[in-house]
């Protein structure tokens, strides 16, 4: 197969990194595989060795006028078998696209439940018979999108986000260095990872943390995700007002989670609204205690009073949204918990994310959609 991911950026978000993940194992599989990318490149990018065209789409008419010459030309060179368009204006690119190739098939996948307002969701009914297929990464999403009208329901479907169960797995080694390097001996740590905007709901999770902290004093909270944001100067400044000063830990974009999950002892996500999170499903993966917002595809990811057969514990705790006292109180019991405890419900998180997550599971049951509406 010829296929072609189309995406607004590389930028280091959880869906970027998605694609990138299936698109790199696609091409692993033998298909031949371009990663179509609607903005210039940025800064700070998820790197990859597919080949990858950068259509350097800005908010001026000249640009836009030569990124449609290159989106007409491109068919012609590169004869695609499949577009496959990720969140909003990859979904309507890949979708527009189809005007210059008429034979070419397009899926869509919607990677949150929520991607703009009604004039999005207008977009989405009215482009709807350029798509061939609509795919969302959790069960909320597909269900929101299909009340909305945004998605027909016969044409929609859930492939969940998957996890690297390889490189997301547990090293001792990698705690005690990252640890040492970080100044921290004793601390009970709680990491939490995202760009600090709206859909986190950062202001959330300081308060909890602020009530944890208040009750037991040597922990931390380390944040990582990108503070290049509009709303990154208010949060900081509501971590001062909370009093928590060197308690919180603001790590900006990493690009070693893994090691970063190692050094701490548990993750959080406080967020207002999910598609199907990333950071929380690689959190499971590296057999940590969990505490999550009942969001998006949290629940499905965590599972619902699921328990593993082998260590008879839950996966994790979830808790409703924008409700400060029930999340701290949900961190507070993860931390009073024994260690045998946390271990076990560790282990049951990680057996959770191989069994139903894998991303080679995933990467299969993708291959399997694009042989299916190619026939």
């Amino acid at each position: 197969m010829r296929i072609v991911y189309v995406l607004t950026s590389l930028g280091m978000g959880g869906a970027e990194r998605q694609v990138i993940a299936l698109a790199e194992r696609m091409a692993k599989r033998g298909h031949a595989v371009v990663l179509l990318v609607l903005r210039p490149r940025l800064p700070a990018e998820w790197p990859s060795s597919l080949e990858t065209i950068h259509l350097d789409i800005d908010k001026s008419p000249s640009s836009l006028l030569r990124a449609l010459v290159q989106a007409k030309q491109f068919p012609q060179a590169f004869h695609p078998d499949l577009l496959h368009g990720h969140s909003f204006h990859g979904n309507l690119a890949a979708r527009l696209f189809k005007l210059f190739d008429r034979k070419v098939i397009v899926l869509s996948t919607v990677h949150n439940v929520y991607e703009g307002r009604w004039p999005r969701m207008l977009a989405y009914r009215l482009t709807d018979p350029l798509s061939d297929r609509t795919t969302a990464v959790s069960d909320a999403a597909a269900t929101r999108f299909v009340r909305l009208h945004a998605v027909p329901q016969r044409k929609c479907l859930v492939i969940a986000n998957g996890i690297d169960e390889t490189e997301f797995a547990p090293r001792p080694g990698r705690r005690q260095q990252l640890r040492f390097e970080m100044g921290v001996e004793h601390a009970f740590v709680w990491l939490t990872a995202g760009r600090v905007v709206p859909a986190k709901d950062y202001p959330n999770l300081l308060r909890a943390f602020a009530s944890v902290h208040a009750s037991i004093p040597d922990t931390q909270l380390w944040i990582a995700g990108d503070m290049a944001t509009a709303e990154a100067g208010n949060v900081r400044g509501l971590a001062l007002k909370l009093g928590l000063g060197n308690a919180v830990r603001w790590l900006g974009l990493r690009r070693d989670m893994p090691a970063l999950l190692d050094a701490a002892d548990a993750f959080v996500l406080g967020s207002a609204w999910e598609g199907m999170p990333l950071a929380l499903g690689e959190a499971m993966a590296m057999q940590k205690p969990v505490v999550a917002t009942d969001v998006g595809g949290v629940r499905q990811l965590v599972g619902d009073e699921a328990a593993s057969s082998i260590s008879g514990c839950k996966s994790g705790s979830i808790v409703p949204p924008k409700d400060p006292g029930q999340l701290a109180r949900a961190m507070q019991a993860a931390m009073l918990a024994s260690p045998e405890h946390r271990n076990a419900q560790g282990i049951a998180a990680r057996q959770r994310i191989v069994a139903t997550f894998s991303m080679n599971a995933k990467a299969n049951e993708w291959e399997a959609l694009y042989r299916s509406v190619l026939l």
